[in-house]
């Protein structure tokens, strides 16, 4: 998951991301009742989020099943392979600068559209085994439209009542087509004596569809060309000073607006921590079948379950620990769990056996999973004021 700086409505609980630069003053609403309802709309909102990221793990989950038969069917080595990884990196950054620049053409559910609709493409193209170029290309191409999905649903998820608890729902999600899809992959790949592996991509291609519908019915309320800028937020409980300095921020340029976010030391930190955990976490799961089959000498029509585990146990990490986590506090808990992750990692490095390894692979997942909520939570919150209304 990439860091995207993404517009959204005021929300509940504020965080102070501390920088050199002056920032404008946090407007905190009166809190709204515990118990209140979430209404239909915005449920059906939250259903459409979390299937999004349900999609993007259905594509991010069969790439480590599916690479021995990439290597294999192209007749390529793993460093040329390789490369689809660096596709996924540039749609992740063309995504990172152009987000906000988009949003002065869509609105929210124009962006979500355009996003599905990305993803969409890029999986009809897979399921036809385009040459390997151009298949390396339709992974940019699907980490573009999953990127303009996820700072949208992110965004509007961390803005709903008790948000960390709906944020580890859709980041399950995630990780639950993460889980998928190894057992659709590998009996697909692993079937007849000639693999015919690229039939698998009918299986994301048809749920894209759905993905694509319900953002388009979900936020049809804000599929629009052109921004629409809200001007009708309460701020009569702040002061005239603070009042004006919200207004301006809200008519700052996308460039003033990625400018702000790239100045605030909170957003490096953030981000590197997202460096290094996605490193982990998507060589742990994109590569472990081919470490299985080649240093382990592991039966490459079994081993392509073993990122099941991984996603299974990410999975449970996600929906178990979110709230102790919250209550025991974030940073504290992170902190735990790195050691934890670290300390599996080195067990399934050293014990050359699969099952060992296919164990410790299972336990990194589940004490990694709440990294990405927690993490981006307050970075979301923090740029919440000062940046347009999601809804």
């Amino acid at each position: 998951m990439a860091t995207i700086t993404q517009q959204q409505p005021p929300l509940t609980e504020t965080y102070e991301l501390n920088d050199s630069t002056k920032q404008p003053p946090v407007v905190e609403p009166p809190s709204e009742p515990v118990n209140e309802k979430i209404g239909r709309a915005a449920l059906l909102k939250l259903i459409a989020a979390g299937f999004a990221f349900f999609v993007s793990g259905v594509n991010d989950g069969s790439v480590g099943p599916l690479l021995p038969y990439m290597i294999r069917d192209y007749n390529i080595s793993t460093a040329v392979v390789s490369i689809i990884y660096g596709a996924n990196f540039l749609g992740w950054f063309l995504a990172a600068l152009t987000n906000t620049h988009l949003r002065e053409i869509f609105d929210l559910g124009g962006l979500l559209a355009f996003g599905a609709f990305f993803q969409l493409v890029a999986h009809a193209l897979r399921v036809w085994k385009p040459p390997f170029p151009f298949f390396a290309v339709t992974f940019w191409l699907v980490c573009l439209g999953q990127a303009y999905q996820d700072a949208g649903c992110n965004a509007y998820v961390a803005s709903v009542k008790a948000a960390h608890r709906w944020l580890a729902l859709i980041h399950a999600l995630y990780m639950a087509g993460c889980l998928v899809a190894p057992f659709v992959a590998t009996p697909i790949a692993s079937a007849g004596q000639t693999s015919r592996w690229y039939l698998f991509y009918s299986f994301p291609l048809g749920i894209c569809v759905l993905n694509l519908a319900l953002a388009c019915f979900a936020f049809r309320n804000t599929i629009r060309f052109g921004r629409k800028r809200r001007n009708g937020r309460d701020l009569s409980s702040i002061s005239e000073a603070e009042q004006r300095t919200v207004e301006e921020e809200q008519k700052k340029t996308p460039r003033q607006l990625m400018n702000m976010a790239l100045s605030t030391k909170a957003l490096w930190a953030i981000s590197l921590f997202f460096f290094f955990f996605l490193g982990a976490s998507i060589t742990a799961s994109g590569w472990i079948v081919q470490y299985l089959v080649e240093i382990r000498n592991g039966n490459i029509g079994q081993m392509g379950y073993v990122p099941a585990g991984f996603n299974g146990g990410a999975m449970l990490g996600r929906l178990v620990l979110a709230e102790p986590t919250y209550r025991l506090g974030e940073r504290r808990m992170v902190l735990v769990y790195v050691v934890l992750c670290i300390a599996f990692q080195l067990v399934f490095w050293l014990v050359p056996d699969i099952i060992a390894a296919s164990v410790a692979i299972s336990f990194f997942g589940f004490f990694s999973g709440p990294f990405f909520a927690t993490v981006s939570k307050p970075k979301i919150k923090g740029f919440a004021l000062y940046l347009e209304d999601c809804d």
